[in-house]
């Protein structure tokens, strides 16, 4: 009790101890903060290959054919929900009025990859249907429709990075035209030479991942449509890459076994692949995918966090000093202790404990302030742009379309316990001199 009576006058007397506690909060809040930013772009950049591909993604060196039996095969497995194919090209789309923009083109089945991906969320316009997406346009059942990144149609605005999706919406239904192509070889025999293709497309939606180079750069066609025009002379259906979506709380490595033994078996059966071919295929996850990136991103957050940390030391030396002066403005109370009996480490457990009390108080409200902080953190970033006029993020620059704003409660508790530590150490040393004290020498006028 009597150290809880002093510990409650020290606050209520020397109000420069809130400074400690302040100083405390707002270390412990900028580390939070910045781990949890970091934490948040990073888990965000990995789902974002996630809803884009799928779980695990198996790549054959070159296209195969047969696809719906290997998909069927996959998803007789005890680890795979769904998969769908995808054929891939490049081109140029041509918008009308001179406007032609470079693309990534996907043919897709877009109903299985609904499934097995983020896909229809991300529409906007067939996402509130009760139906699966699809290509088909109203009205017109022989025309090629085309689904379309927003980022290819439209530009977000240069001050608030945002698309005007209503003025976006417009281009649906409109036609346009794709110029692609692929390499053949030539019926001579004389090596090999670009084929040129047109496809005249009609808009049926818009895509709106939130990844700047996804909504950027690609469109998405029919995978029979598409194969039509890069491979009209390939014999059955052909992919370039089969996506996967694992069923719920199923092991990855057990999964990726099962996928490489039916996908060894069918390209040794079906295809009639030699072993060297077969194992060129890469299966991995989208994380994995995404991996080489993500370590650079940790070593990164743990640089920051590092010179974060130095300066956050300071608050072991503003305690101690706040300690120094209440030890040397309040010895007669130190002395009174020690006369009446109490011992060298009672006296060194009230200003440890005391350094205690602030670190917890001032980690507390330090969390609550980085927790504040983190999920409003767009917009206190929108305010920034408002008033200063400084646009922070840009979705060109770091990819997404909004900051990650998930508090990193992982990283927030090792945070709160070093800011304990860093307290109690800056009232060590103050303690140690208390110990020292001598009630003799203090008492003697009094």
């Amino acid at each position: 009790m009597l150290k809880l009576f002093l510990w409650l006058r020290y606050l209520r007397k020397k109000k420069i101890v809130f400074l400690s506690i302040a100083a405390v909060a707002l270390s412990s809040a900028l580390l939070i903060v910045v781990s949890s930013l970091f934490t948040g772009f990073i888990n965000a950049f990995e789902q974002s290959a996630v809803e884009a591909v799928g779980d695990v993604v198996l790549v054959p060196p070159v296209r195969f054919a047969k696809y719906p039996m290997l998909i069927e095969r996959l998803e007789q497995t005890g680890a795979v929900e769904a998969a769908t194919a995808t054929l891939s090209g490049q081109g140029l789309l041509h918008l009308g009025g001179g406007n032609v923009r470079a693309v990534n083109v996907w043919g897709i089945e877009p109903a299985r990859r609904a499934r097995v991906t983020g896909f229809k969320r991300f529409l906007l316009k067939q996402k509130k249907s009760a139906q699966e997406p699809s290509f088909e346009v109203t009205g017109f059942p022989d025309r090629v429709g085309g689904i379309v990144g927003i980022g290819v149609v439209a530009k977000p605005d240069e001050k608030t990075d945002e698309y005007d999706f209503d003025s976006a919406e417009t281009i649906i239904g409109k036609e346009v035209i794709l110029t692609t192509g692929t390499v053949i070889e030539t019926k001579d025999g004389g090596g090999k030479r670009l084929k040129r293709s047109t496809v005249g497309l009609t808009i049926v939606d818009i895509v709106f991942t939130g990844v700047y180079e996804f909504d950027k750069k690609f469109i998405y066609l029919p995978i029979e449509q598409l194969q039509k025009v890069l491979y009209p002379y390939e014999d059955g259906l052909i992919a370039s890459q089969i996506q996967i979506k694992l069923r719920p709380a199923v092991q990855v490595e057990n999964a990726l076994v099962q996928i490489q033994d039916v996908w060894q078996r069918f390209a040794a059966e079906r295809l009639g692949w030699s072993p060297y071919l077969i194992k060129q295929t890469t299966i991995t996850t989208a994380k994995q995918l995404q991996s080489q990136y993500v370590a650079e991103f940790r070593k990164q957050m743990g640089v920051l966090l590092l010179i974060f940390g130095v300066i956050s030391c300071s608050v072991v030396l503003l305690v101690f000093c706040i300690f120094y002066m209440i030890i040397e403005t309040r010895q007669r109370d130190i002395a009174i202790i020690k006369s009446c009996g109490g011992t060298s480490s009672s006296v060194a457990s009230i200003f440890v404990g005391f350094g205690a009390c602030i670190g917890i108080i001032g980690s507390g409200f330090g969390t609550i302030l980085g927790y504040v902080v983190t999920k409003n953190i767009n917009t206190v970033e929108e305010w920034v742009r408002i008033i200063f006029g400084l646009k922070l993020w840009k979705s060109s620059v770091y990819m997404f379309s909004k900051i990650p704003n998930q508090i990193d409660w992982a990283s927030a508790l090792p945070i709160v316990l070093l800011a304990i530590i860093a307290a109690i150490s800056g009232a060590l040393i103050p303690a140690i001199i208390a110990v020292r004290t001598k009630p003799v020498n203090i008492l003697r006028y009094e």
